[in-house]
């Protein structure tokens, strides 16, 4: 009896614990589905930033211009364009990212979607990281 409770111990907990996205989030969901949601989830979280990051590339090189008229500002200068830099990488990742993505990519091929997606899903968040931690030193550094 021991052994009964043992194992439906264990089949419950491994029922209820998430495996790492092979299963689908929600009931009635295919896995390709959830990891569709996943990836438009990451996209939807950069892309609202995307109309601040070029307000922040406007602004950095607003001040890089202004700088350049005056001397013995080259340090400020310097990361100011490292900044810059990194704004626009992450303006051309989300552009990329938007142009390479595929919706209906492999739609009647569900092993081959589910592969395709979590690569979309890696690269969504790779893209969205680049575009977040863009926005924040663009932000500390136009504070100082």
């Amino acid at each position: 009896m021991i052994r009964f409770y043992s194992f439906a111990l264990v089949a419950l907990l491994a029922t209820a614990c998430n495996n790492g996205g092979s299963e689908p989030a929600e009931p009635g969901k295919s896995l390709s589905d959830s990891l569709l949601q996943q990836v438009l989830d990451g996209h939807d979280v950069a892309m609202p930033k995307m109309m601040k990051l070029q307000r922040l590339q406007k602004d950095v090189q607003t001040e890089i211009d202004s700088l350049k008229k005056t001397s013995g500002n080259t340090q400020r200068i310097a990361l100011l364009d490292s900044t810059l830099k990194n704004l626009s990488y992450a303006d051309v990742a989300m552009h990329e990212w938007m142009e390479g993505f595929r919706y209906d990519s492999l739609k009647d091929n569900e092993p081959a979607r589910v592969d395709y997606l979590k690569i979309q899903l890696a690269s969504v968040n790779e893209m969205k990281e680049v575009v977040l931690s863009s926005i924040a030193k663009a932000d500390s550094v136009l504070a100082k």
